[in-house]
């Protein structure tokens, strides 16, 4: 006997919510130069640069990286049903990667350029509704799984 319902949905929910999160900007830095557009893959410059210099002001792969297994992981985890252990075990994995990824966007925010003014945007929640939806997902499979105990005790 397998159950599968709100486990998935809510999985479904966090990758996509962490996906707006890795690929849109996550708030704009402002110095008295120049201002910068903060996203999962680096600051970049706003504004057309007259001199031709470089856009891309620091590179944050890691944070993309990061941000991407995030992702993978959650997806992954929909498709677990039928090792319910497994699907727990990825599940709090996931939830570990979700609170590192808002972790390493607050320190790049506030530490990624000196002097600046950080403004952020409101795709900035997104790791805390994936963290909500996650644990939601793991109290869910936590009840399947109780259920179907269950169940076999009944047989």
């Amino acid at each position: 006997m397998v159950i599968q319902r709100w486990q998935s949905f809510l999985l479904f929910i966090a990758a996509a919510v962490m996906a707006c999160f890795s690929f849109i900007s996550l708030g704009q830095i402002t110095t008295t130069d120049y201002t910068f557009n903060f996203t999962s893959l680096g600051f970049y410059q706003e504004g057309i640069p007259t001199e031709g210099t470089e856009r891309i002001i620091i590179h944050t792969w890691y944070f993309f990286m990061l941000s991407i297994t995030t992702i993978v992981l959650l997806l992954i985890d929909i498709f677990l049903f039928r090792n319910l252990r497994l699907q727990k075990r990825v599940c709090l994995v996931s939830i570990l990667f979700i609170v590192a990824d808002a972790c390493v966007a607050g320190l790049l925010g506030y530490c990624g350029i000196d002097g600046g003014q950080i403004g952020w945007s409101t795709v900035v929640l997104c790791p805390f509704i994936a963290l909500f939806s996650s644990i939601f997902a793991y109290y869910r499979m936590s009840a399947d799984y109780n259920l179907l105990k269950s169940a076999d005790r009944i047989r």
